[in-house]
C-alpha cells in the first residue's frame, strides 16, 4: 500500500531571504512551535520552516507502528497547521550545505536561503560499516524511507535480517520487526553490551526476552566490514544475512563539517548553555545535531530542549535575555516489547516484571499518543 505520509518535495523560489529559518522538523522544533502557538506568539514575517516532508514522525511510536499496534496517521504530526499557527512558511527540502559566515543554506533541491537567525534541528544519521554493496543496508532513519521498505518486506519476507545496534532503539526495532515477520530469522549484533548504561536487571530481562522470541543476540561484536555477502568482525565471519538494518546510534550529517560552525571531535555542532553555536551566536542548535555537555542523543533530551529553545529564539530576535538549558539528571525509558508491553528504567532503577509489562506498555502508549495530540493543530 502507498504511504500516505510520503515525502512530497516541491520546488519553491530559487533564492529566499528569511529573518528566521527553522531547519528540520525534529522533536525540539515541534515542541518550540507548540510553545509559541500556545502563547499566541508569531515569528517575524517571511520566516521559514524547512522539512523533507509534510509530516514529522515521532520516533517513540515507530516500533509500535511496525508491530501493527498503530496506524501510520497516528505516528506523525501534520506540520502545516502548526507552522501556520506561528507564521512559518513551510519549505520542502533538506539542507545539503551551509556557509555560516555568509548566513546561507543550500537545500537538496538547489534552492538557497539566507537567514538572520537560524535554528538547526536536523538530527543525525546512523554510522555505516565499510561495505562492498553485496548486502542491502537499510538505515532506520529517516523513518519515512524505512517504513516504505518495511511494507515491501511484509509482502516478501527476507530469509534473515541482522539489526546492528545495542541501544534501546535497536532493541525495540528488532522485537517489532520479528513480531510481524515470524518466518524471518533475526539477529541483533551489538558493538558493546546489550543496552549499555541501563540497569543490569533490565539488561538481563531484555536478553531473556530476545531468547524467548528466538532472536540471537551477539554482544561485544563490532562489525568491521561487510563484503561478499558476509558480516565480518575482525577476521571472523559472524553472519550472512539478506538485509542489514542500521540502528547503530548517531553520526553527524556530512554538511556539518563544512558549515563553518564549530564542531566537537566527532563532528557534532558545539553549543553553549543557551543552545547557541559557540562561534556563531545567531545560530541555535538542538537535538541530535548539537554537542552539549550533559545531554545525550535521544528523543527525551530533544523534547526537553524545546521550551528553552522556544524562549531563546524569541528572546534573541527581540534583544531579551536568554535562558540556560539544564539537562535532566535522570531520564525515564519505556522500551516497547512489540506485544503491547514495555520494560522501564529510571536512573539506576528498573521494572521488568512480566506481570507489570502490559501496564507499562499502556502507560507508554498514553505518553506517546499524548505527544502527538499536544502538537496537532486543526
Amino acid at each position: 500500500m502507498a504511504n500516505p505520509l510520503a515525502v512530497n518535495v516541491t520546488q519553491a523560489q530559487h533564492n529566499m531571504d528569511a529573518p528566521l529559518v527553522m531547519a528540520g522538523a525534529g522533536h525540539t522544533h515541534l515542541v518550540a512551535m507548540r510553545c509559541w502557538a500556545e502563547k499566541g506568539l508569531k515569528v517575524p514575517e517571511n520566516s521559514v520552516l524547512i522539512s523533507p516532508g509534510t509530516h514529522a514522525w515521532y520516533s517513540g511510536m515507530m516500533p509500535g507502528l511496525l508491530a501493527g499496534r498503530f496506524h501510520v496517521e497516528q505516528c506523525a504530526v501534520d506540520l502545516r497547521p502548526l507552522a501556520d499557527a506561528v507564521g512559518l512558511h513551510l519549505v520542502y527540502g533538506e539542507v545539503s550545505a551551509m556557509n555560516a559566515d555568509n548566513q546561507k543554506l543550500v537545500l537538496s533541491n538547489n534552492q538557497s536561503i539566507t537567514y538572520q537567525v537560524l535554528s538547526i534541528n536536523t538530527g543525525s544519521e546512523p554510522p555505516v560499516p565499510k561495505n562492498d554493496g553485496s548486502v542491502p543496508i537499510e538505515p532506520a532513519k529517516p523513518f519515512a524511507n524505512f517504513f516504505q521498505r518495511w511494507q515491501l518486506w511484509r509482502q516478501q519476507p527476507p530469509g534473515e535480517i541482522v539489526v546492528l545496534g545495542g541501544g534501546p532503539a535497536a532493541f525495540e526495532l528488532v522485537l517489532a520487526l520479528q513480531w510481524k515477520l515470524p518466518t524471518t530469522g533475526f539477529r541483533l549484533i551489538c558493538a558493546e553490551e546489550l543496552l549499555p548504561g541501563q540497569p543490569v536487571e533490565l539488561q538481563r530481562a531484555a536478553a531473556a526476552l530476545l531468547r524467548e522470541r528466538e532472536i540471537e543476540c551477539l554482544p561485544d561484536t563490532f562489525i568491521s566490514n561487510i563484503r561478499d555477502g558476509q558480516l565480518w568482525s575482525g577476521g571472523k565471519i559472524v553472519a550472512h544475512p539478506d538485509v542489514v538494518v542500521l540502528a547503530t546510534g548517531a553520526a553527524p550529517l556530512p554538511w556539518y563539517a563544512c558549515s563553518g560552525l564549530a564542531t566537537d571531535k566527532r563532528g557534532f555542532l558545539r553549543v553553549d548553555a543557551c543552545l547557541q553555536s559557540v562561534n556563531h551566536p545567531q545560530v541555535f542548535i538542538s537535538g541530535d545535531a548539537c554537542s552539549h555537555k550533559g545531554s545525550q542523543r535521544s528523543g527525551v533530551y530533544a523534547v526537553r530542549q524545546g521550551p528553552t529553545l522556544a524562549h531563546n529564539v524569541m528572546a534573541f530576535l527581540n534583544d531579551r535575555r536568554l535562558r540556560k538549558y539544564q539537562p535532566q539528571p535522570r531520564t525515564l525509558a519505556l522500551l516497547a516489547t512489540a506485544d503491547g508491553g514495555a520494560l522501564l528504567s529510571y536512573g539506576k532503577h528498573s521494572i521488568s516484571n512480566t506481570a507489570l509489562r502490559p501496564l507499562l506498555g499502556f502507560w507508554k502508549d498514553r505518553l506517546d499518543l499524548g505527544f502527538i495530540l499536544r502538537h496537532e493543530r486543526k
